[in-house]
């Protein structure tokens, strides 16, 4: 049996499917396989756009029956549980077998449930033919009012990418401290706000300000957002995250991508860098190192993609 303390279950769009892996590389070290991961790092399911679960392991066993002996031995005694029934891939326990087992939970526990409002829910599942027993922790869907932000630019990156480039840069981390280079309206830093991550943001554009303080206060959302041109940021951070501007609503070149690149790496040793042109040598050309990459591709746009880079700078750099 796995010796693992949690099992992470997720769920993506096709479109997403290289993202959601290249953020399970860098929170977790591994990628997720069949939208499952073993892991011992604990992270919350939240930070993600695509973990939904994260199940934290009391028990297993190989048998069903050992495993319910396994939970009368835990001597489980709490109010307002509630028990569910985790179906991962390659489960094919009917529906009335799974309710059968539920009740088995429920008659192993000491304590009157909750079905409505519970205050701990435990759960079991079937891998691989090994039964778990233990806590289920699911992801809040609260990050999804931010649909609904007062501002916005028709360019500006979608909140699951928003999200995602937090838990990548931040390596799942919440006391890291974050930048985001180029906040445009705010996406970013809405999300990384809900989570409970610490973020800075600046733009150079003055407008872009004004729309991301109108955003993180529509939601009591409170970060430092400066109107300033990056190379005028004189703190550290422990990453930092560029998406790079569209040449839209703020005028762009490579010889401007190069600067914006080179002035946060003198912020953060660690860099996360969104492009919708392939901007690598520009990259190579900041002293940066290229340490892990993916394409995401706009959902009905098939032509439409975004890079994204993760950076960290040459130790030879200065």
């Amino acid at each position: 049996m796995p010796n693992h303390s949690y099992i992470y279950s997720f769920k993506y769009d096709y479109h997403n499917g290289e993202l959601c892996k290249l953020e399970s590389r860098q929170i977790f070290d591994e990628e997720e396989k069949n939208n499952l991961l073993f892991s011992n790092i604990k992270v919350d399911p939240s930070i993600s756009p695509f973990i939904k679960n994260r199940f934290e392991i009391i028990s297993s066993s190989e048998g069903y029956s050992q495993l319910l002996k396994n939970i009368k031995k835990e001597n489980i005694h709490i109010d307002g549980f509630k028990a569910e029934y985790l179906v991962l891939d390659g489960d094919s326990t009917g529906y009335t077998e799974r309710l059968n087992m539920l009740r088995d939970i429920g008659y192993s526990i000491e304590g009157d449930p909750d079905y409505y409002t519970p205050s701990i829910t435990y759960s079991i599942c079937n891998y691989k033919n090994i039964w778990y027993f233990g806590i289920l922790i699911k992801h809040n869907t609260d990050w999804y009012k931010h649909k609904k932000k007062p501002c916005s630019f028709s360019s500006s990156i979608n909140m699951d990418i928003a999200k995602s480039l937090v838990s990548i840069a931040s390596n799942g981390n919440k006391t890291n401290e974050l930048l985001d280079a180029c906040c445009g309206v705010g996406t970013v830093m809405l999300e990384a706000c809900i989570s409970g991550f610490n973020i800075e943001g600046c733009d150079i554009n003055l407008k872009a300000c004004e729309y991301t303080r109108e955003n993180l206060a529509h939601y009591n959302y409170t970060a430092n957002v400066y109107c300033s041109d990056i190379k005028d940021i004189d703190k550290k951070y422990d990453a930092a995250i560029i998406d790079l501007p569209y040449n839209l609503y703020t005028y762009s070149n490579d010889t401007i991508a190069l600067n914006i690149i080179e002035s946060a790496a003198k912020l953060s040793t660690r860099i996360v860098i969104v492009s919708i042109a392939d901007i690598e040598t520009l990259i190579k050309k900041s002293g940066l190192k290229i340490s892990d990459f993916c394409s995401v591709g706009k959902k009905g746009k098939a032509k439409f993609t975004r890079n994204i880079w993760v950076c960290e700078k040459e130790s030879s750099a200065n």
